[in-house]
């Protein structure tokens, strides 16, 4: 999977949909940054989680989920020797009270929800540090009883500022100092309490001047008779500011003690805020958990694309069972696009943990690569046309294409010469099947109808078409070609049969009569007929020859490399191409497709080599050359010895 998958089939779109119902930044960052897994396990458990999720905002809509503001950068502070600050002390705080919010609002949501309510069980009781930093912190900074020595210096503060308030208050309604002010009113300069004093008394008041105002008519004096009182005052915010350092650094070591904790707090509360995200988006599309395979199996029910909601036609599709390779067919704007579209988004969608919009028995596939081709992909830079740039986007396909890759190629062959660019799409097609893809394209030659009617794995689909409204339904129909419904277009219209008709033998170079409908109906039922019977026998004989062929024999040497490994064939295929080897000194079971030949046997062991010496044990063959000479009391061969 890559960037360009996901932007081509719109699931960057679909991430921020989702991300939108997420409570904090760290959520919609993990939504933002969602990846299909392929894990089968996984992505199961991941689609049963958002199913529980959705049960529980049906009994209760708001779910406590904290914003996490913040918390990335307190944690960066952690074990720095800094402490954190009161708003910092009180974001930790508000989690651990989230955090218990959370778990008193999952208790009763065990029956319905088992496996989610229990996440937050998993988390360490922080009562006692969420107690403290509530009793030293209040109202943004640290209370005056966090300490009894922060107490008492606030305390020595408040006698000496009200000392201090008193002797202003006294100076400046003096008789003696009135005639000297410019104004009764007491101000601060550079933290000082000062009076203003007319420039012309200046010396009749003894003080400090510590500031002058713009005018210069005006300077701000602080009286000598109250300088020892601020210096005083001074001292005690000193030994405050000091007090409050220890405080902060105590709850700051109370905090880091429980590092872990809280860090899987956070954890957690991202978890339940992506979790709670996908159900309430669930909810939004009326999405279903879906039946998840990895043998590339997709059956999707009444699916719709997400993001076109209501206008979306119902799209029901199978493959990978009697066909790998869909080719769909049709008039332009008959929604062959937004067919393979929906298909792989919704496969990235349900591989990332995400309801779908279909019938919840729908299947999915996990897929290691879906590759896709669709639209114009011009590249500027290359200076390279339509056509050139997608064949370079083509081969890109071909290289990278396994058993394990879902294809999606839309209008293959367009942008050239018809003849040569149905020639290549056919190629094309051909090239991939063989390689194990999983295929789905669309086209607009007839030719290539005919190439997956006659081709083994092959099927056709077509957009069906209203002949009476001349609008395409949107609807797929599998089993029968489209058409471009030019000819059936124009008759409609009005055009005389008898220029249809040389149209018809001119395209297809066979007779066929358009003056009645009813014998138009008839030949469509017969064609009809014949595509399913065709169909029929080529899937019956692909069935076949998947049941009694097996590619390999005893004692051929095969890679398997998604084990990064070499084994040696015991058994080969059955009728489900299931083969037995010997890996590491232990039998597995691994479809055959799974497997490629390294070295034949003929190449390895002699015509007559006996291969119970690979595959049983020493004592097993000396128990069983024993018992075949005579009974031996006693002595029992376990076939688990082999």
């Amino acid at each position: 999977m890559n960037t360009h998958t996901f932007d081509i089939l719109q699931f960057n779109e679909i991430k921020k949909e989702v991300a939108r119902y997420a409570l904090s930044d760290l959520g919609k960052e993990k939504v933002l940054n969602l990846y299909p897994s392929f894990n089968k396990k996984q992505i199961e458990a991941q689609l049963h989680e958002v199913t529980e999720a959705k049960v529980v905002l049906e009994k209760s809509a708001s779910v406590p989920i904290h914003s996490l503001t913040g918390m990335q950068q307190i944690f960066r502070l952690f074990n720095k020797g800094a402490a954190l600050r009161p708003d910092q002390l009180m974001t930790i705080y508000e989690l651990l009270d989230t955090v218990e919010k959370l778990r008193r609002f999952m208790q009763d949501k065990t029956f319905i929800a088992p496996h989610i309510s229990s996440y937050v069980n998993g988390l360490a009781n922080l009562n006692e540090l969420s107690s403290e930093i509530i009793r030293c912190i209040r109202n943004g900074q640290v209370d005056d009883y966090a300490s009894k020595e922060l107490l008492r210096v606030r305390k020595q503060i408040s006698i000496y500022e009200q000392r201090l308030k008193d002797r202003l208050e006294k100076f400046v309604k003096s008789a003696k100092y009135t005639k000297y002010l410019q104004d009764t009113v007491v101000s601060i300069r550079n933290g000082r309490h000062v009076i203003s004093v007319k420039k012309e008394y200046r010396k009749m008041i003894a003080g400090t001047v510590l500031d002058t105002s713009a005018s210069g008519s005006t300077v701000f004096l602080e009286p000598d008779e109250i300088a020892h009182i601020q210096g005083d005052i001074e001292l005690l915010q000193f030994q405050e500011e000091a007090e409050v350092q220890q405080v902060l650094l105590f709850l700051t070591g109370l905090v880091e003690q429980h590092e872990q904790d809280i860090k899987l707090a956070v954890e957690t509360m991202v978890h339940y805020d992506v979790l709670f995200a996908k159900a309430k988006y669930s909810v939004e599309i009326n999405g279903n958990p879906v039946k998840i395979n990895d043998f590339h199996y997709v059956h999707l029910k009444q699916a719709r694309h997400p993001l076109l909601r209501e206008d979306a036609v119902p799209l029901t599709l199978e493959l990978g069972d009697s066909y790998d390779a869909l080719v769909i067919t049709g008039p332009n704007t008959g929604g062959k696009t937004v067919t393979i579209k929906t298909v792989g988004l919704l496969t990235i969608m349900a591989q990332a943990g995400l309801h779908i919009p279909c019938k919840h028995d729908s299947d999915i596939a996990i897929f290691n690569k879906i590759l896709v081709d669709i639209g114009d992909g011009q590249s500027i830079e290359q200076s390279l046309s339509t056509f050139s740039s997608r064949i370079t986007n083509i081969i890109e396909i071909l290289k990278e294409t396994t058993h394990q890759t879902l294809v999606l190629i839309d209008e293959l062959g367009s942008g050239t010469d018809p003849g040569e660019g149905m020639g290549l799409a056919t190629s094309i097609l051909q090239e991939l099947y063989d390689k194990g893809a999983t295929l789905l394209a669309t086209t607009h030659y007839s030719e290539i109808k005919e190439f997956a009617t006659d081709t083994e794995g092959f099927e056709n689909g077509s957009m069906e078409f209203d002949l009476d409204s001349l609008q395409p339904t949107y609807r797929l129909l599998i089993g029968k070609g489209g058409d471009s419904q030019a000819f059936a277009i124009a008759l409609k219209l009005g055009m005389h049969p008898r220029i249809v008709e040389r149209a018809h033998h001119i395209t297809y170079k066979a007779e066929r009569s358009y003056n009645s409908s009813f014998e138009q109906r008839e030949l469509e039922k017969q064609l009809a007929y014949n595509q399913k019977h065709i169909r029929q026998m080529k899937h019956k004989h692909r069935s076949e020859k998947i049941k009694v062929e097996s590619l390999f024999k005893k004692g051929d040497n095969v890679k398997i490399p998604h084990l990064n490994e070499h084994g040696i064939v015991r058994d080969s295929a059955d009728e489900k191409g299931e083969v037995v080897l010997l890996v590491k000194g232990e039998f597995k079971t691994i479809n055959q497709k799974r497997l490629e030949l390294y070295i034949k046997s003929e190449d390895l062991y002699p015509p007559d080599y006996d291969f119970d010496i690979i595959f049983k044990s020493k004592d097993y063959r000396k128990k069983d050359k024993l018992m075949s000479k005579h009974h031996v009391d006693g002595l029992i061969i376990n076939h688990t010895e082999q």
